[in-house]
């Protein structure tokens, strides 16, 4: 229970009455209990599946030859959740058996609550009367649906509606009452009500029964008896399923693929729109959508329903101040109020008019929408919407210091940044770089609108922030995240914590602000710092203290939301701007990072499956690794819209333009054939990719004929293309990855350093990777086994598949004692190569007699010349014998020259 307002929890574990949708099975012969889909009794099926839908969530469940089968779905037009049941007999001899559906509705109120079984509405409805104090709420909790209606198609034998006593000692696992012959029909009263119903059948073999539910809130038992009228009959049950379904496949997206990789297929071509559509629909369930999120939601809509976008930005406009800037919240009702996190000023908003905008624009080519008049709510102005555009940018201008950085206030697109600027003083890196981009799109829009004065004014706006951005906060390697109040610039290398942030790097390559050999420093930096196994980091490393400067950020867990999680939104961004600068391959795989799966071991990791991308996952990867990778499982991002951006733009390259459809596809160099169709301004490009080692440019066949440019032009509605598209066979740059290995005091460090320092490639101490109990066993004379190597191992397989993902050759120093670990390390998707320091075993006793200061003590020798299977009976033929007893030098050059 959570007292003070608050959104959706991250990471939300499930608590003993939670999620509150039980059915409970009994044999009535021998009393034995089973419930599904699988909790409360949490007794092991005989079978079991899980399976979303578009439109309904399924399960079956069988425990001793009966099946219970579950659907559930919710209707067009009503807050309802309505369910099937179907209980099968499976087994070959008559069943009699009881079926309990059991809904808790927990702690309703503590003025008022109670409930009871209703004959006329048919179902148990459950009262409270929210709590409130003062006189004037009054007609506000007056309007709330305070009751909740569990229905029933068929009257149940018996009922219960007391949570407590239905439950008894036996608990949620083993409820009393169900010991019993009959439920006791039992009125709450002031206490925890609950909706238990109770079935007696008698099923002969292959028989089966069905029921259906309605749970819904109510005002009271008229609303719920029209609810049951509504759809609990047969025939209207059907027929809501149905127009569900309708529902949920009305808007057709903009792409559909089929490319090597059926798992992303199925993500993108049925789950992705589903999310985005949720966003465009919904506004995340809230009455005062953050300006930012409902920007980019509707960005998002773009392309599955281009006219409900165009709504969006109306209705934005339309919310604009009266000074110009866009407002932190866009309120969807006169009624409605700023709330929470949108009652704190943030710097943002008015950046992503254009940001989003351009996508709409480039879809769909209606310039005209520039011209269209927006009358005010606020303002009081009817203004056309380039105009309103206009005025938010030159607002957010005007905001920034001497130095031309624009000031933060109590937060950027990083909402918990608060403490960085709330005097006025305190500039935002990213902020200054987004308008920079920002101004250089709505240049480019007003110059194709014809308005070339006020381009080129944007236009210098853009290129006098960049210049600001590089003169302060070019820190080397990477762009600094801001200045603070204070005066302290952080996001740096002198940080200990929060030390590089990922934003201000995606945006400088958008904005163009980073030069070549700036964006190759990046693209090492983020590579060594932020990249992960299950994406890039927003920051590194996590803060694990207050810092009051920089705010709230960083008082979240290390690794959680924006303190140093894989938080997706952030992601998305550099993979956008990696396939914007031509780093496909990478592009593509930190995108592919994003999406659970597709093996086993990696939906388990990450607690999810692959039917939406969540706000973040856990990061802290170095700090924390046991528990990074961890889904936050919330529904609500702004990746989504990104990532089809991403898609439309980036990875396929068929992105509008106002001439036509642009074809500049940057596919990964070992997709040899991909299919796509392509909807676009009402027609249907029909497109077939593939690679040909004879071409050395992209040629494009348009319905028969060579196409001279890359720009379909005079695309009519209503019409289907068909699109031949030919790339050039890339070669494909697998990273290198030299494994220095041998047993405790071969010199397998110093070789490694020297050699990642002298080749310019990132060096990996497996040391270093041990678990602390490993560490601890060595420091006590207790060697390593198998089973001990086992989590080292996968820590550092993690390693080496960041090092893939960044594309980054890598030099790595591990003993590697045993075949089946050098084999794990084979299969990395590195070019591998392994260098065996061999030397006798009284020289290397000597060496580590001399060490100090290391956890391996000279005693374990022996169990390590004991364990290491040599390697060069290894028939990989990828290992090369180097003696130990030569300088490190002299070995590096031995090396060297061979890669």
């Amino acid at each position: 229970m959570l007292e003070a307002k608050t959104f959706r929890q991250p990471e939300q574990e499930t608590y003993t009455h939670h999620p509150g949708r039980f059915f409970y099975c009994k044999d009535e012969e021998t009393g034995a209990l089973f419930s599904a889909p699988h909790e409360p009794v949490r007794a092991e099926p005989d079978h079991f599946l899980f399976s979303p839908g578009l439109s309904d969530i399924r399960w079956e469940t069988e425990k001793s030859g009966i099946r219970i089968e579950l659907s559930v779905f919710l209707p067009v037009h009503d807050s309802a959740e309505l369910w099937e049941v179907r209980v099968f007999n499976r087994s070959n001899r008559k069943r009699s058996v009881s079926l309990y559906p059991y809904i808790p509705f927990g702690y309703m109120s503590w003025m008022n609550q109670g409930a009871s079984y209703s004959e006329e509405a048919g179902g148990i409805i459950a009262s409270s009367v929210s709590p409130y104090q003062l006189l004037e709420d009054w007609p506000r909790i007056r309007a709330l649906k305070d009751c909740v209606a569990f229905l029933h198609d068929r009257t149940p034998d018996s009922f219960e509606t007391r949570r407590a006593f239905f439950e008894g000692e036996g608990g949620l696992s083993c409820p009393d009452s169900i010991r019993e012959e009959l439920l006791a029909k039992g009125t709450a009263r002031y206490e925890q009500p609950a909706a238990i119903l109770q079935y007696r059948m008698n099923l002969d073999p292959d028989e089966s029964d069905v029921f259906r539910f309605l749970l819904a809130p109510v005002r009271d038992s008229g609303e719920a008896l029209e609810l049951r009228e509504r759809y609990l009959s047969p025939d209207r049950f059907r027929s809501a399923r149905e127009e569900a379904e309708a529902f949920a496949t009305h808007c057709v997206p903009a792409l559909h693929c089929e490319t090597p990789d059926t798992h992303f297929n199925a993500f993108v071509n049925t789950w992705l729109p589903r999310q985005i559509r949720y966003h465009g629909l919904t506004n995340r369930l809230t009455s005062d959508p953050q300006t930012r999120n409902f920007l980019q939601d509707a960005m998002g809509m773009t392309w599955l329903d281009p006219a409900a976008a165009k709504e969006s930005f109306r209705y934005a406009l339309s919310r604009q101040n009266p000074e110009g800037s866009m407002p932190d919240g866009i309120l969807l009702g006169d009624a409605t109020e700023h709330a929470y996190i949108n009652r704190v000023p943030h710097a943002d908003h008015s950046l992503w008019l254009p940001v989003c905008l351009s996508a709409w624009l480039d879809e769909t080519g209606d310039y005209t929408f520039l011209d269209e008049m927006i009358p005010g709510r606020d303002d009081k102005r009817t203004q056309t919407v380039h105009t309103r555009i206009t005025r938010a940018l030159t607002s957010l201008y005007s905001r920034r210091d001497h130095r031309d950085l624009l000031f933060i206030e109590q937060g950027d697109w990083c909402d918990p940044m608060n403490m960085v600027g709330p005097r006025g003083i305190g500039v935002s890196g990213w902020l200054t770089e987004a308008a920079a981009w920002a101004f250089s799109l709505w240049a480019d829009i007003t110059r194709s609108a014809g308005k070339a004065r006020i381009a080129n004014r944007f236009q210098k706006m853009s290129n006098r922030l960049a210049q600001a951005v590089n003169t302060v906060l070019w820190d080397g390697d990477w762009y600094a995240r801001g200045i603070t109040d204070e005066g302290t610039v952080f996001g740096t290398s002198g940080d200990r914590e929060g030390r590089m942030f990922l934003n201000t790097q995606s945006w400088a390559l958008l904005a163009g602000i980073a030069d070549a050999k700036q964006t190759k420093a990046i693209l090492n930096a983020v590579a060594a710092n932020l990249d992960t196994p299950w994406g890039t980091q927003l920051f590194a490393p996590a803060y694990t203290s207050f810092r009051e400067d920089v705010g709230r950020v960083s008082q979240k867990y290390p690794g959680a939301a924006e303190n140093g999680s894989v938080y997706n939104h952030a992601s998305i961004f550099w993979v956008y701007a990696l396939f914007r600068e031509g780093h496909t391959d990478r592009a593509w795989k930190t995108l592919r990072a994003m999406i659970p799966g597709p093996s086993h071991e990696d939906l388990e990791k990450r607690g999810q499956l692959p039917v939406y991308i969540p706000n973040y996952y856990r990061g802290a990867w170095r700090q924390f690794p046991e528990v990074s990778g961890k889904s936050s499982r919330l529904f609500n991002t702004g990746t989504c819209a990104w990532l089809y951006r991403s898609l439309v733009e980036g990875l396929f390259g068929l992105s509008g333009c106002r001439e036509g459809l642009r074809i500049h596809c940057n596919l990964p160099s070992d997709w040899t054939r991909t299919s796509l169709t392509r909807r676009f301004r009402g027609s249907t490009f029909n497109m077939e990719i593939t690679r040909d080692p004879a071409v050395s440019r992209m040629m494009i066949t348009f319905n028969g004929e060579r196409l001279e440019g890359d720009v379909i032009t005079g695309v009519s509605s209503g019409a289907v293309h068909a699109v031949s598209i030919v790339l050039p066979a890339n070669s494909t740059m697998t990273p290198r990855l030299s494994v220095i290995m041998g047993v405790a005091g071969s010199g397998k460090t110093t070789l490694g350093r020297l050699l990642a320092e002298q080749t310019g490639t990132r060096f990996i101490e497996a040391d270093d990777l041990h678990p602390p109990e490993n560490v601890a066993a060595m420091r006590r004379g207790i060697p390593l086994n198998d089973e001990m190597r086992e989590p080292w191992m996968d820590r550092i397989l993690e390693e080496l598949t960041v090092a893939t993902l960044g594309g980054m050759n890598t030099v790595l120093a591990c003993s590697c004692l045993r075949k089946k670990h050098r084999d794990r390390i084979r299969a990395c998707g590195c070019a591998v190569r392994f260098y065996f320091l061999h030397a006798d075993r009284q020289r290397l006793s000597a060496r580590l007699s001399s060490r100090s200061g290391h956890f391996f003590p000279a005693g374990l020798l022996d169990s390590q010349l004991t364990a290491l299977e040599d390697p060069r009976e290894d028939p990989d033929g990828d290992v090369m014998v180097l003696d130990a007893n030569l300088p490190a030098a002299e070995l590096t050059a031995l090396i060297s020259s061979g890669l």
